[in-house]
């Protein structure tokens, strides 16, 4: 046992930890900067955010040492055991869980609050790994996709009927791993397209998507199945067709559009199903499906946007794609974040000497736009370190999932590189205004034990496999 310890602290990644304490660390100060009211310098002070979140690191601390020193085949003959388990926990959070900001995501333990959709994100990569590890596993075969994607829906649909949004939205990177491990390219394209519908319908109508979605459906028939002549016809017909609308606009006759496009596709499809029956080329069928697939994701965005998201939700999408301008409601948050960052400068203000952040303008400055707190503060300069930092983190996980000799850990470490690139990019990409505000909280910066304890199992559950690699 004891050698095996000494084992342990020989082979882990000590650059990776190293990294790890620099972000907690940095994480603290950004905290105690953000919740500091005038007269209240006392940081250690537990009845105060920084001094709770300290309790939390150091709770973190001997977390990680436990992570570490567990058996690193645990986690492989546990993974869906620890799966069933988080699962179990989302279920009862939806029975037991109080209103927490319009979600029902919190369990209240005393006078601590967990969130246990930041702890199943570690139980669904151990999942996934668990499963794509299995002998002969391969994305080729329709029904380990289908696994793969159970697997990963499960816990983001739980949470969606918890009301949380962000948190839900997150569990789409663990789609990243799946091209590491060989999905096909047209799921990526699937993926671009249906990001492509949802904003072109947000900004303008099922018109425009209809449209979009025959014109990708005729492009496929001139690249996938090269029928270059047929294509130049059907897209002759439907330029015809917007000519003819256009045209009778100026007599004020306003033809049903969106049903002539739709008819439009229907006609086309059948007429491909008809191609693909005769020459026996069942790739034509295959244009039908993903245009068939194409209409009802249409429709069903439509649907979530205009009855299952919360009316802030939606103002939040609008403005973000431009679609409505609310400086003083949903674009109160991003405008007063980029006010402090603005005013942060080459070099910052300097600790605890931020205005827009001591004086409260910025709205979650702990927990979802730490990062403006950082930018006020510590400046442009202080910012990029802080995202060197992550950068070199996210290197360090490349390299780790890389050296793994089986398909487990490469798969974890994938998913965990996929969960921080997600929080990294889409935390930073809307507290600059460049990405939807949809709250998800920065890894080992945000304020929250759940958040930290989250990130944490994430990281040392892959240090520890990776420790053990050499035995495999």
């Amino acid at each position: 046992m004891r050698s095996n310890s000494r084992n342990i602290w020989r082979s882990v990644d000590w650059w990776t930890i190293l990294l790890y304490l620099l972000l907690v660390v940095a994480g603290w100060f950004a905290i105690c900067g953000a919740s500091y009211t005038y007269g209240e310098p006392d940081f250690f002070d537990f009845s105060t955010r920084a001094g709770k979140q300290l309790v939390w690191i150091v709770c973190s601390f001997g977390l990680a040492f436990v992570l570490l020193m567990l058996d690193d085949n645990f986690y492989d003959v546990f993974a869906y055991l620890i799966y069933a388990v988080c699962i179990g926990l989302l279920i009862l959070t939806l029975f037991v869980a109080g209103n927490v900001k319009g979600s029902h995501s919190w369990i209240q333990l005393g006078s601590v609050s967990l969130q246990p959709a930041e702890f199943a994100k570690f139980a669904t990569g151990l999942a996934l790994a668990k499963l794509m590890n299995g002998y002969g596993f391969t994305l080729h075969r329709w029904r380990n996709v289908f696994n793969v994607v159970f697997i990963i829906l499960l816990p983001m649909t739980i949470i969606i009927l918890q009301d949380e949004m962000g948190s839900a939205l997150v569990y789409l990177a663990f789609f990243l791993v799946l091209y590491r491990e060989g999905m096909p390219g047209v799921v990526l394209f699937a993926g671009l397209c249906a990001v492509s519908y949802f904003i072109v319908g947000i900004r303008y109508d099922e018109f425009a998507v209809l449209s979009i979605i025959l014109f990708v459906e005729i492009a496929m028939l001139a690249l996938i199945g090269r029928k270059w002549a047929a294509a130049c016809y059907w897209l002759a017909g439907m330029c015809a067709l917007f000519l003819l609308g256009y045209l009778l606009l100026a007599y004020e006759i306003r033809l049903p559009s969106e049903w002539i496009v739709l008819a439009m596709i229907v006609v086309f499809s059948i007429w491909l199903l008809y191609i693909s029956y005769r020459e026996r080329i069942w790739r034509y069928a295959g244009i039908v499906l993903f245009a068939f697939g194409s209409v009802c994701f249409l429709y069903l965005s439509d649907y979530i946007f205009d009855d299952v998201l919360k009316d802030y939700q939606r103002v939040r999408i609008e403005v973000l794609l431009g679609v409505t301008e609310d400086p003083s409601g949903a674009g109160y948050n991003v405008n007063q974040s980029k006010i402090a960052i603005g005013s942060g400068g080459l070099l910052g203000k300097g600790f605890l000497n931020g205005t827009q952040t001591k004086l409260k303008y910025v709205p979650e400055q702990d927990t979802d736009f730490i990062f403006c707190t950082i930018g006020e503060e510590k400046g442009f300069v202080g910012s990029m370190a802080v995202l060197l930092v992550f950068l070199i983190l996210i290197w360090r996980l490349i390299a780790v999932a890389e050296r793994q000799r089986n398909t487990f850990g490469r798969v974890y470490a994938y998913s965990v590189l996929s969960i921080f690139l997600f929080h990294l990019f889409i935390n930073v990409g809307m507290v600059l205004g460049l990405t939807p505000v949809i709250g998800i909280p920065l890894p080992f910066l945000s304020y929250g034990g759940s958040s930290l304890w989250g990130f944490t199992i994430l990281l040392f559950i892959l240090l520890r496999i990776d420790a053990g690699r050499s035995r495999r």
